[in-house]
């Protein structure tokens, strides 16, 4: 099912919507300020599983989160001072940062460092879900056959129709993955040159 939602214009039924996606346990493709996202609420291990599968990803490859705000960030990472001053200048935005996990991050989400990818996109659409859900959600791209990331939201639906319960489709544009930056180091360290600008 293909849902169509703007990302500002926005109203409490689409945003309710998704949340019961998310309740029940479903796997759900939303647009963020870089690519479309295929995600589930963290604590569903029965949806994370299907996005492995999904994704024919080793659950040895840890996912990414979308948080709604920096409250409810610290609760699944540890953000040093120097940290936290940078990460107010990038979220929201198109940015992933990798940062020490707490425990409440459910294991199957954790590096070998024990360390999460966590986003704050600038996308009120997918905050505000995450926000009423009171969780936060996965997040990780789709690709084609080829390995390429698929940024049009009919092509993504022609693929993954089979596999997710719904997507809800944008009519901006999504092209570019975000950028990568390692904070649990001395110095931020960029891993993936993405759409955001340092």
């Amino acid at each position: 099912m293909i849902h169509p939602v703007s990302e500002t214009t926005f109203n409490n039924n689409d945003v309710q919507i998704a949340v019961n996606h998310l309740q029940n346990n479903n796997v759900i493709v939303y647009p963020t300020d870089t690519l479309y996202g295929l995600g589930c609420d963290v604590f569903s291990k029965k949806a994370v599983n299907r996005i492995y599968k999904i994704k024919i990803l080793s659950k040895r490859k840890p996912l990414s989160i979308i948080c709604s705000d920096f409250t409810q960030l610290s609760e699944f990472a540890t953000v040093p001072n120097s940290s936290y001053r940078l990460m107010k200048d990038l979220f929201p935005g198109p940015f992933t940062c990798i940062l020490n996990a707490t425990n409440k991050v459910p294991k199957l989400l954790i590096s070998k460092q024990r360390t999460v990818g966590i986003r704050i996109p600038d996308s009120p659409f997918i905050l505000e879900v995450v926000k009423k859900l009171g969780n936060p959600i996965i997040t990780t791209s789709l690709t084609n056959i080829d390995d390429n990331y698929i940024t049009e939201p009919t092509e993504l639906y022609h693929q993954y129709k089979n596999q997710i319960d719904i997507l809800f489709s944008s009519s901006t544009s999504k092209t570019k993955p975000s950028t990568v930056i390692d904070l649990t180091r001395n110095e931020p360290i960029v891993i993936r040159d993405g759409l955001g600008e340092i």
